[in-house]
This record gives structure tokens, sequence and C-alpha cells, in this order.
């Protein structure tokens, strides 16, 4: 079957550091064919990398180009949108980068231009396929923790970053960096519509004018809450994820292991009911008599297989062979839309 021929607009950490890697990964399925970047020493480095990479002057002589087939958006944030129906407009499929819209009314532009040309775009949302997100939500899909009703999110370190990505007016901040994929993983587990969103964000150690710090909590109409903390001003870790049920609570310190502790409920003795009584004056306040805990540490290795690494091979079976792309453009859009919920939910 013959390779899907991508071109790369934007060579920079994202398109050289993240996508060049990735496609690497898939040398039957894939070719770098094209390149695009207003600065000629990165499109020369690519050539001598990829001699089968053509470099283009401009973006549109490569979307005009049949040398290409997949436009690859990994320009600036705020120019995602713009580039992303540019693309569309011109005939190319296009693998858009996150955050795939940085208001609303460019998310809006971007609903509108998948209509148009529906098949067409693809995003990528490459974490929904993290290892540790995938075992973690097989363990709830189980029903061995019981109804959850709180999880807990983080992705937490000190940095003094100056790039950029700390500035508004390029779409900085850690909403737009993390946020894509921690929100995305939020909607994945309440598994229903939102109900509402608390959000607080500040600067904290970055340079610039755009948060470093977000803490957001989302509930779902099910009931089901998601505590998210994302910052680069926190200079302690805590669990990347904590999962609490009401039989029993999961907790990951790294994306490694998992810590579990849930009721045997075959050997665990059933609740009475509440008894009215005034109790002794040396009784208890509540009791763990009858309670049979289950305990264990488990690598992260989930039955799916899956990893950040495969969002490419999806992408060429969506297209080749017409496989459904596992990320919806649906879902990509409702991640945006919950993101400038939390936006204004914090008064920005």
């Amino acid at each position: 079957m013959e390779r899907l021929r991508i071109g790369l607009w934007g060579i920079g950490r994202a398109g050289w550091g993240m996508h060049c890697k990735e496609i690497g990964l898939f040398p039957d399925l894939l070719e770098i064919s094209g390149c695009c970047d207003e600065i000629p020493e990165r499109m020369a480095r690519m050539r001598a990398a990829y001699p089968g990479c053509r470099s283009f002057p401009d973006i549109d002589s490569m979307i005009a180009s049949k040398e290409v087939e997949v436009i690859v958006v990994a320009i600036r944030s705020p120019d995602h949108v713009s580039g992303a129906v540019r693309a569309l407009e011109g005939g190319k499929y296009v693998f858009l980068e996150k955050p795939i819209a940085v208001n609303e009314a460019d998310l809006s532009r971007l609903i509108a231009a998948d209509a148009a040309y529906p098949g067409r775009l693809f995003c990528r949302q490459n974490r929904r396929f993290e290892a540790a997100f995938q075992h973690v939500k097989q363990i709830i899909d189980s029903g061995v923790l019981g109804d959850v009703f709180l999880i807990k999110l983080s992705r937490l370190g000190y940095a003094r970053r100056r790039d950029w990505q700390t500035l508004t007016e390029f779409g900085g901040g850690q909403l737009n960096n993390w946020g894509p994929h921690l929100v995305d993983h939020a909607l994945r587990f309440i598994n229903a519509p939102v109900k509402s969103v608390w959000a607080d964000m500040r600067r904290i150690a970055a340079s610039g004018d755009a948060e470093d710090h977000v803490k957001a909590v989302i509930r779902g109409e099910n009931g089901v809450v998601v505590d998210i903390e994302i910052s680069a001003g926190a200079a302690l870790p805590c669990p990347v994820y904590a999962v609490y049920g009401s039989c029993g609570a999961l907790r990951a310190d790294d994306e490694k292991t998992l810590k579990l502790r849930y009721l045997d409920r075959e050997k665990t003795a059933p609740p009475q009911p509440a008894d009215p009584a005034t109790p002794p004056m040396d009784g208890k306040f509540s009791s763990g008599e009858g309670l049979v805990w289950i305990e264990k540490e488990i690598p992260v290795a989930p039955a799916s297989n899956a990893t950040v690494n495969d969002i490419y091979r999806y992408l060429f079976s969506a297209i080749r062979v017409g496989v459904p792309f596992p990320i919806r453009n649906s879902e990509a859009f409702e991640t945006a839309r919950i993101i400038g919920m939390i936006r204004r939910a914090a008064g920005q």
C-alpha cells in the first residue's frame, strides 16, 4: 500500500522534535515529503535528515504540490485554525496540533470548516493513548472501585519558562499547553455532559503574562467530578492520578505504577442500617469492622497496548484504509469548548 505523504508546516520543537520522530516509527506507512518554515536553516536541516523531503518557500506552494497529501499544522497556536482552513480549502488532509483553537471564534470557524470538508481534518490528541490513562480508565470501567465520584489529575513542576508560550499574544500558558490533554482525559472519565466548571489561573514562576498555574474542577451531569491541576509553580509533586470510588481507590505517583485498595466484596460484610439510638459514652464514631481490603501495586500495562506514539499509525489507517480515527472531531471540539469555559470561570 502506498505510503502517506506528509508535509510539515512548522519545524520547531513540535514539528522537528515530536512529529518527525513519530512519523519515523512507521517507515513502511509514512514519508515526510515536504516541509515549510519561515527559517531557511530549519528546512536545510530537514533536507539533510530526510533526503526525499522537498522544502517549499511558502505554504501556498506546499498546499498546491501533489507531492504532499497531509499538511501537519505545527505553527504558532493563534495561527492553527487559519492554517488548517487554508490547507483544507486547498484540498489537503490536515493533522492539527493542539490547541486546535485559542478562542470561541476560531473554534466556530474550525467546526464550520470540518463540516465543509468532512473526513479531511484530524486532531492530534495523542495523549488519549497515554499508557497510564488507558490503564486507569480500564480499571475504572471494570467496576472494581465501585461508583467513581472523584478523580484528580495533576502535572506539577517548577520552572521559570520564558519562551513565546509564556505570552498571551501567542496563545501561551499552561491551559493551552497541557490543558488539551488533561481536559480530554477528564471528559473521557466523566463520560457525560458537563454541568459546571470552576477554575483559578495565575502566573507563579514563568516570565511573560500567561498563566503557568491552572486549577479546574469539572462536574458532569452524572455527578462525577474531575479535579485538574497543571502547574509550573509547584516545587513538590502530588499523584498524577487519584481515583476515589464507593468501594475503593487508586493512586499513581508516577505513570509507571498503580496502587489500588478496594473492598473484597465477596468477603466484606454488607453495610448495616443507621442506628438512631444514643451510642455508649465510650463508643466509636465509626467502624471498620467487617471490611476486607485487597491492596496491590501493579505496573502500568493497559490491555490495549496503546501508546502516545501510535497516533500516526491511526492517521494512516483512517486515510488509506478507512478505519475510523479514534479521536472524533466532536470530542476535540468539546475539549476546546471546555477549555474556554475554564478560562472564563477563572475570569480571563
